[in-house]
């Protein structure tokens, strides 16, 4: 007969044998599940894949998209582009926030196709009695011309647009990098920390603190990465800033304090750029007012007494 010490003994041993069987089941479980998981998401990836290839093959907008972008990339590569030019549209299209790998294609494709569907259709569309043959063919130049031009002319708004954006809510980027540097982080986590933060309020903004965080992870002079990003959109603030902290790293002289300067020089600048808009308001108003104010008030001072004359006679 046993003891109730050893049958407690063994009920032990059996309750620690069956959590130990759960344990494992239940690792097993988790693992299986994790392993379907990937399964599942690398299946929703290799649909999604299909889905691109059969839009970017379809007849649809991103379909001709995609011929177009590979249409303008075969030209950019047979070289009858020179490297200049090339360098020209991929300094343009960067400034104007086009970084993909399809812009310069799509560019280069767009100024070919509207070079010559546009004075096509021009030619198909215009009758041949509406005019004589030199006009036609005149009409027909112009609009091979203004097809030529017309990427250019939406790039550039694009870019001016960009510019503006970049311009705007650089004061605000700056003020979050004094906040980093004074919290005692470094030149690289505060732009990665700041290029984070301001990406729902300026998003341009963000794009370029992310490209210069990017070069400064991937090269070893800072000073090079950090003067790249005034270069790349050529605006002025741009180019002050990347010297304010080529100068700070160089002399080691405090951050915040060449930031916080810099910020308010920017605030100060706008505030007087607001001041010589609202300057130009009271020149502005005038042809209006002449146009569509004053002829309201002849009418009413004279008209009176213009009635009354013709009353009289």
């Amino acid at each position: 007969m046993t003891s109730p010490s050893a049958n407690l003994a063994v009920l032990f041993e059996a309750a620690a044998a069956l959590a130990t069987l759960l344990l494992v089941a239940g690792l097993l479980l988790i693992r299986a599940s994790k392993r379907q998981d990937l399964v599942d998401r690398r299946l929703r990836s290799l649909r999604e894949r299909e889905l691109d290839a059969t839009l970017a093959t379809a007849p649809g907008p991103r379909g001709v998209l995609h011929l177009v972008a590979a249409l303008g990339s075969g030209l950019a590569r047979s070289g009858l582009l020179s490297s200049s030019t090339l360098a020209e549209f991929r300094a343009t299209l960067q400034g104007a926030g086009l970084q993909g790998g399809n812009g310069l294609g799509l560019f280069v494709g767009s100024k070919l196709l509207l070079l010559l569907c546009l004075p096509a259709a021009i030619y198909l569309l215009m009758p041949e009695d509406a005019m004589v043959p030199a006009l036609r063919w005149a009409a027909v130049g112009a609009g091979a011309i203004f097809g030529l031009l017309l990427p250019d002319i939406v790039v550039k708004r694009m870019r001016a647009k960009a510019l503006a954006a970049l311009e705007c809510g650089l004061p605000d980027a700056l003020d979050m990098m004094v906040i980093c540097s004074e919290a005692g982080l470094s030149l690289e986590p505060a732009i990665e920390r700041v290029a984070r933060e301001i990406a729902p309020a300026h998003p341009v903004v963000a794009e370029e603190l992310r490209q210069t965080d990017q070069a400064l992870k991937l090269t070893s002079d800072r000073r090079t990465a950090l003067l790249d990003m005034g270069r790349r959109t050529g605006l002025p603030s741009l180019q002050r800033l990347a010297a304010t902290l080529t100068q700070s790293m160089q002399y080691g002289t405090p951050l915040s304090q060449a930031l916080r300067v810099l910020s308010g020089e920017m605030r100060q600048e706008m505030l007087t750029a607001f001041e010589a808009k609202a300057s130009k308001l009271p020149v502005l108003l005038t042809v209006p007012m002449i146009l569509f104010i004053l002829p309201t008030i002849f009418l009413i001072v004279i008209g009176p007494a213009a009635v009354q004359f013709m009353r009289s006679q």
